[in-house]
Order: C-alpha cells, then sequence, then structure tokens
C-alpha cells in the first residue's frame, strides 16, 4: 500500500511562508488518513503490468497469478480501467486486455484521483455544521486556524509529485521487472534478406 509519510514529517513550510512544527505523533496520524486503498493500489498494478507486457494480450488470470491477488478484486478493476478508455479488452475465445497506447502517457496522479474517492483529510475541508447525523459540529477555532491550509498544502503536495511519473516510467527498467512478474521478453524478430539473384550467364559463353 502507498502511504504519504514523507509529506507530513518534522517541520513543515506553513502559511505564508512560516515554518510550523508539527509533532511526530500527529503527522503520523494524519498519515494514516491518507492511505490509498486497495482498489487504487491495483488500479496501479494492473496497468503497470500492461505497460511491463507491452505486446499481445494479458488475461485477468495472469496479471493474479503475477501479483498473488484476487481474481474477482481485479475484474471490478479492468472492467472501471476500461470504462475510463485506459485498457483495451478484446472478447472471444482467444481474448484479453491491453493498455491503449496513450494510456502510457498517464501519470501516477490522474490514476490516483480517478481511483480513489475521498481526498478529505479533515471534515473542514468539506464544510462542516450540515445537522446530518454523524457530522461534526462546526469546529470552534475555524476562523483562525492554520491547519486546514497546512493540511492543504501537504496534499497538494502529494499530487504534485505523483503527477511527475507517468505509467511508463514505472514500467522502466522492463527486464527485471518482466522478471518479477514472470513475463519473458518478446524475441527479437530478424527480417530474413532474400539472397541476391545470380547474374544471368552471358549467350554464346
Amino acid at each position: 500500500m502507498w502511504v504519504a509519510s514523507m509529506l507530513l514529517r518534522g517541520r513543515s513550510a506553513g502559511v505564508n511562508g512560516a515554518d510550523v512544527n508539527i509533532p511526530h505523533v500527529d503527522s503520523v496520524a494524519i498519515c494514516h488518513s491518507m492511505r490509498l486503498t486497495d482498489y487504487t493500489d491495483y488500479s496501479l498494478r494492473v496497468l503497470l503490468y500492461l505497460a511491463v507486457r507491452s505486446e499481445g494480450l494479458a488475461t485477468i488470470q495472469d496479471i493474479s497469478d503475477a501479483y498473488g491477488i484476487s481474481k474477482n478484486h481485479l475484474m471490478k478493476v479492468v472492467q472501471r480501467l476500461a470504462e475510463l478508455g485506459w485498457v483495451e479488452t478484446v472478447r472471444g475465445r482467444n481474448g484479453g486486455l491491453r493498455l491503449f497506447e496513450h494510456s502510457s502517457a498517464l501519470t501516477v496522479g490522474e490514476v490516483v484521483r480517478a481511483a480513489e474517492s475521498d481526498f478529505t483529510l479533515v471534515s473542514c475541508f468539506n464544510g462542516s455544521g450540515s445537522g446530518e447525523p454523524g457530522a461534526h459540529r462546526e469546529c470552534v477555532i475555524q476562523s483562525q486556524c492554520r491547519l486546514k491550509g497546512i493540511l492543504e498544502a501537504a496534499r497538494e503536495a502529494f499530487f504534485r509529485e505523483l503527477d511527475r511519473y507517468t505509467i511508463r516510467d514505472i514500467a522502466e527498467p522492463a527486464s527485471p521487472l518482466m522478471s518479477l512478474l514472470g513475463l519473458k521478453p518478446s524475441a527479437t524478430v530478424v527480417p530474413i534478406v532474400p539472397a541476391p539473384a545470380a547474374p544471368a550467364a552471358s549467350a554464346g559463353v
């Protein structure tokens, strides 16, 4: 699982450029709320597998065997990736799935945003005092609170880092990844060049 533990440790640039010391205990508590779901993890793994495989069609069973992940969980993930237009599914006896060419340019951040449903680190991100059952009451320090700005900046930094890398980037170097995933490198096809025809014999010789 991916945990954003690097974002909120030690000293952090606060609102208006001021340094704000964030206690280690608090940062650990905040990090657990930023833990990505298995669904997001599996979405990234499927895209990575297909990018590394690059040729031919893969099956959900192939991916399940490679990662040791439940086939049922992967079916839901693949269905959603196909709906998003990132993975092509081919039906039939010899069908399977493969990565659309444009999908290798997807950033990790784009995938995470599409797979996750909530990046609300604290309740005031979405407002409070809605009156709904279980809703948090309005925070008494909201008008003077700097923590919300700090957390928003941390969330933005988190996505800036994820947006630096594409599926193509994380699929390199391909050879060791192929080995770990049980994939065989595609054989290099050497074109057969026909031999030049022998010159015709001269008449009368």
